[in-house]
């Protein structure tokens, strides 16, 4: 099976570092539990492009740590053959670090891809599953026929409640859920 995996809010918590650079910068505060939608207002969108911007270079990237379990299972995924994408909307400039970083965790994987349109490429290379928080890659990945699941965050919710996209709080939770799909997955990508 091929399976693509994003990294902010899906294999790290992000929104931490996020919103620390827009306190740290603009003043404004991102509460975690208020951000219901995909679209950050409470920046305008060049505050939100330079705080993107720092908390994608190497320092910081280096200060977050995976979600608990997340390594472990993405490990074993790729220890019994599946092939791991890591796909990120990071800028191609982070790729390195980026590299660096998943290294420094011990994650297996074979490809790690840098864009603004993630699913395209998981269409382009016969993606199976699609792991990410974005409610608009799970939305365009189902529209394409890719399985999607989530790590649950407030600005997630609706679409996975409105359209049944695989989803749980953390990595555990989402490792036992995704075990019941991977099967009938893995199935459909050896037929």
């Amino acid at each position: 099976m091929r399976i693509a995996i994003d990294i902010d809010s899906t294999l790290h918590h992000y929104w931490d570092v996020l919103s620390e650079a827009a306190q740290k910068r603009f003043g404004i505060e991102l509460p975690y539990e208020e951000q219901f939608t995909w679209g950050i207002t409470r920046l305008k969108p060049e505050q939100l492009e330079v705080c993107i911007a720092e908390t994608h270079c190497e320092k910081s990237i280096f200060k977050s740590k995976p979600y608990a379990g997340a390594v472990d299972t993405i490990n074993r995924w790729h220890e019994a053959g599946h092939f791991i994408h890591i796909t990120t909307h990071r800028s191609a400039d982070a790729h390195e670090p980026t590299a660096r970083w998943l290294e420094h965790h011990g994650l297996s994987y074979d490809e790690l891809y840098c864009s603004d349109d993630k699913v395209a490429r998981c269409v382009e290379i016969g993606i199976d599953l699609l792991i990410d928080d974005s409610p608009e890659n799970l939305l365009r990945a189902v529209d394409s026929g890719i399985a999607a699941a989530t790590i649950l965050h407030p600005w997630n919710r609706d679409v996975v409640e409105e359209e049944g996209i695989l989803a749980a709080a953390d990595w555990p939770a989402l490792t036992v859920a995704l075990e019941t799909r991977l099967e009938p997955l893995r199935r459909r990508a050896v037929s």
